[in-house]
């Protein structure tokens, strides 16, 4: 009669195993956001080989790995592929395997993306910044435009690659040589303001430009370039709005008032934009502004039944 392993050893080894399958998923991903592989070829891997790491993986989740494919566009394909968000790779029916294989072959072959410029913006401290310095540091493709300010540098703060740090004169002498795209004044203090001929020489040369500024640059972009897609940053609640000024220490309790009160003005303008998206997390946050950016003219979603 056989001996059976004891039951702490069986717990042992299905946790090893377990970290060896999220591990090796993990490669996947990585393999598929930096172009090593395509979705395709892991889709068609995994149901080749049901029992490999790609035959386990979630579909939703090799959709998120693919570059520019955020999680908006992610959660209509699940949907019109009738895909449930915990279905792997190797457990889609027939029907089901064939309509992704259709749409991941036409994304393959899909037209690369239109240049375009598009800006960022939302109320203070929604994280805009914070976002856009995610952004480049993980999405080197992604050309962003430097605005320049009379603000001083924060903390950590770089001049020409956060902002251009400029005195007033400097500001006034560029207003007056027409330099600016946009510029303003907010919250009553310092100026902002996006060069213009950076942006013209990049869109001349077929690249897509990432613009983050205030709302009332956005307006001000808008009426000089009404091509621009602009995209809202929103705050999850108020209440995590509020918690995120007070809680970074870089302003007086009576500016964080005025701030506040920019704010509850600025989150009406939200209607104006052609997109929102929520800051609940940065990098999630981050790859939808990322997918408008960059992404393919839009691949039709598959057909219903």
């Amino acid at each position: 009669m056989p001996r059976l392993a004891p039951p702490d050893v069986d717990r042992v080894a299905a946790a090893r195993a377990a970290v060896a399958a999220r591990r090796a998923r993990a490669a996947i991903k990585r393999d598929v956001a930096t172009r090593a592989r395509t979705a395709l070829e892991v889709a068609q891997h995994g149901w080749s080989q049901p029992d490999s790491a790609e035959g386990g993986m979630r579909v939703r989740d090799l959709l998120l790995a693919v570059p520019t494919l955020g999680p908006t566009r992610v959660a209509k394909v699940m949907e019109a592929l009738k895909i449930a968000d915990s279905k792997r790779i190797a457990g889609l029916g027939v029907r089901q395997r064939a309509k992704l294989l259709d749409y991941l072959a036409r994304r393959e072959n899909a037209v690369p993306a239109e240049t375009r410029l598009v800006v960022l913006a939302g109320p203070t401290a929604v994280g805009k910044g914070t976002v856009s310095t995610y952004i480049r540091e993980h999405y080197p493709n992604v050309l962003l435009s430097v605005s320049a300010t009379t603000r001083p540098p924060r903390p950590g703060e770089i001049d020409g690659v956060h902002y251009y740090f400029v005195a007033d004169e400097e500001f006034d002498r560029m207003i007056e040589h027409h330099e600016f795209l946009e510029w303003a004044t907010v919250h009553n203090a310092y100026r902002y303001g996006t060069p213009r001929p950076p942006i013209e020489r990049a869109l001349q040369k077929g690249r897509s430009v990432l613009l983050e500024i205030d709302i009332q640059g956005a307006r001000q972009v808008r009426e000089a370039m009404p091509e621009a897609v602009l995209v809202f940053l929103l705050p999850p609640t108020w209440e995590e709005l509020v918690r995120r000024l007070t809680g970074r220490g870089t302003e007086s309790p009576e500016e964080q008032e005025r701030r506040l009160a920019t704010a509850k003005v600025e989150l009406a303008a939200q209607d104006e934009f052609d997109f929102r998206v929520v800051n609940h997390d940065v990098a999630t946050a981050a790859a939808e502004v990322v997918e408008l950016t960059l992404a393919p003219a839009p691949v039709p979603l598959p057909a219903g039944d």
